[in-house]
């Protein structure tokens, strides 16, 4: 009954020292079929959406401990931009997780032992220095390989060259992350639904150079072409996920 306990059962509480959220732009017929019964692909015209996030943690910890007792994590993530609508007209917007990856071993034992976030390990090197964010993951199976360097200081950058996205405004919708992480159980056809909060989330357009990205070569997406179509970055926010609630696969409370 191992699902029973993937149900995201422990509130955790973080800092979040750097988010940096890199969305792709896909045709939204590549993208449909990777979402579970229950889930709607969040579109923006003929597109649909994965985030590439990359995130240094501080005091990551279960909510009822002090930030003291909380560890330090790099983590990396790729999601689905989805809606999970219900039955009474409500549209909740969020991510559906396709993989995570983390450099502690602790966490790639109790985040797929307590979540069906998928995480692997990998060796991740994180380094802000004179307005310059670079991150860079080596993972076990070499599916999830990035290099990234951002420009943190200065002015807000344009959008990259290409991006559907007619301005900021329009591009800020589909920064990440969402209020909600959803998770199918197909054992029981139901939905979790994890709730995530945050402080002082000011996310800012940044210019990014992408060195290395090997998440798109393989499966369902060997023979892609994503498009980047914005990136965006935000520092030193408090933030947490709360228990996941199990719902109906129709949106119904359960």
């Amino acid at each position: 009954m191992r699902h029973l306990l993937q149900r995201h059962p422990v509130p955790i509480r973080t800092h979040f020292v750097h988010s940096l959220v890199l969305t792709y732009a896909l045709p939204a017929d590549v993208l449909r079929p990777l979402l579970p019964p229950g889930l709607e692909l969040d579109t923006h015209g003929e597109h649909g959406f994965v985030a590439a996030a990359l995130v240094s943690t501080r005091n990551l910890r279960p909510a009822v401990l002090p930030a003291a007792l909380g560890a330090d994590y790099h983590l990396t993530g790729y999601r689905i931009f989805a809606r999970f609508p219900t039955p009474g007209g409500r549209t909740m917007r969020g991510l559906r997780i396709l993989r995570s990856d983390t450099d502690r071993r602790l966490m790639v034992l109790g985040g797929n032992l307590l979540t069906r976030y998928d995480y692997h390990f990998a060796r991740i090197q994180a380094h802000a220095a004179g307005g310059t964010l670079e991150f860079r993951v080596d993972s076990a199976d070499g599916r999830a390989d990035l290099h990234v360097r951002a420009g943190i200081g200065g002015d807000p950058a344009p959008l990259p060259d290409g991006s559907p996205f007619a301005d900021a405004r329009e591009a800020r919708r589909f920064a990440g992350p969402l209020p909600y992480t959803f998770e199918y159980e197909p054992q029981t056809r139901s939905m979790i639904v994890i709730k995530a909060f945050r402080t002082h989330w000011d996310p800012r357009p940044v210019h990014v150079d992408v060195r290395r990205l090997t998440f798109f070569d393989h499966g369902p997406f060997a023979g892609t072409r994503p498009l980047l179509a914005n990136a965006f970055h935000v520092a030193d926010v408090d933030y947490g996920w709360e228990r996941g609630v199990r719902r109906a696969q129709d949106g119904g409370a359960l």
